[in-house]
């Protein structure tokens, strides 16, 4: 099962910073903007998973889409990764990804933002 998780987790979308924080360009498939700690998303394609690094401004993390599908959520001293163990995704469109506790500013989240998708399959963009 753990294999199979990490074999999941092994093919990802990479966003580039171009696209962090930034109105959704033309073939981006996912767009993030942070507000008051909620971390929103804009997507075209649906989202198995994600990971992200920060600067030891998140305390936490939790809710919004990810835990509305079941996703595990992590949160450590450096890192925030969320994912499924039974497969689900959010559904392409947008919301909020995930609520983050802290002192979190768009400064302090790093990148590079990693997506899968539902196939295990690399998008590029």
């Amino acid at each position: 099962m753990i294999q199979k998780i990490i074999d999941h987790i092994s093919f990802v979308l990479i966003i580039t910073v171009s696209a962090v924080f930034a109105v959704c360009p033309d073939e981006t498939q996912v767009c993030l903007s942070l507000a008051s700690g909620d971390l929103n998303y804009e997507s075209t394609e649906a989202i198995a998973g994600f990971q992200f690094n920060h600067d030891g401004c998140v305390t936490g993390a939790g809710g919004g889409d990810a835990a509305a599908v079941g996703f595990t959520i992590s949160s450590s001293s450096s890192t925030v990764l969320a994912f499924s163990f039974t497969g689900s995704t959010i559904a392409a469109g947008s919301g909020i990804l995930v609520e983050l506790d802290g002192d979190v500013t768009e400064d302090c989240l790093l990148e590079p933002f990693i997506f899968s998708d539902p196939n295990s399959s690399c998008s590029y963009f």
